[in-house]
């Protein structure tokens, strides 16, 4: 792990996993009042934010800060604030911001830290499930403190895959997308929030997730999550500024790669 510490590792893991849960609680709290928000569209009208983002982001900024001064941090609603530590905490506050305030349980928190140039911890709250995911590079990754780990028994044809889209993705190249994973046996969802879907990929509940663009605070988390539960995930730029940009995000349990991959083009 480059040239920090396992302490080092273990102390910012203790405080995602502690973070994920308080900010999810601050979220619920919006999310069962969610009539009295008030909601504000970005460039694309289906990309919607609202202050539970911005607050539950600012929580979390404010216990990195306290915890370790040191350490950049990389989150939606704030953009980027350098450090010299070398790790670097990358956060979507409600990964699945349109289900939120349209009532829906298929939103998350995503908190991840990179050590160095590689994804080094991965922690995702689902407050309508009280369910942690979390996972750290070596120690593993666990639901609810139960340990996840994919086989390589379940494929495209056996198993649902996730797909995601957005106003990046022209349609006509989502609609080739859906048609190569139907003409390979496949079925598929989306619920409106990558990250959940990635767990969920973690979990084995889904058997890989497609989506040709996403940011880094989309997908970090779970690509930790997939990585130490035994799956395969596509690399994601992280050197300097692109690590603020979008890129495609594919991940997957062993035996859907190929398939998966073919599907997407990658």
């Amino acid at each position: 792990m480059t040239s920090h510490t396992q302490a080092e590792l273990e102390a910012r893991f203790a405080l995602a996993k502690i973070m994920a849960a308080e900010a999810g609680a601050k979220a619920l709290a919006y999310f069962n009042a969610r009539e009295r928000l008030v909601i504000e569209t970005k460039a694309d009208p289906h990309d919607v934010v609202s202050i539970a983002d911005r607050e539950v982001e600012d929580l979390i900024r404010q216990k990195i800060a306290a915890a370790f001064p040191q350490d950049a941090i990389l989150g939606e609603e704030h953009g980027l604030s350098a450090g010299v530590s070398g790790f670097t905490w990358v956060v979507d506050p409600i990964d699945g911001t349109s289900p939120f305030v349209n009532g829906m349980p298929t939103w998350c928190v995503s908190i991840a830290v990179l050590a160095g140039e590689e994804i080094a911890i991965g922690v995702i709250h689902v407050p309508c499930n009280d369910e942690l995911y979390a996972a750290a590079q070596g120690l593993g990754a666990t639901l609810n403190g139960r340990p996840l780990k994919l086989g390589s028994d379940r494929t495209v044809r056996n198993a649902v895959t996730g797909i995601g889209a957005n106003s990046h993705v022209a349609p006509a190249a989502l609609a080739g997308i859906v048609e190569r994973l139907l003409d390979a046996g496949g079925n598929f969802i989306r619920n409106g929030s990558g990250a959940l879907m990635l767990a969920y990929v973690a979990a084995g509940r889904l058997v890989g997730y497609y989506e040709p663009y996403m940011h880094a605070w989309d997908c970090m988390a779970g690509y930790c999550l997939v990585k130490e539960a035994g799956g395969w995930h596509h690399p994601f730029p992280v050197q300097g500024e692109a690590l603020t940009k979008g890129s495609p995000v594919l991940a997957a349990a062993e035996g859907a790669v190929d398939d998966l991959r073919a599907i997407a083009g990658l």
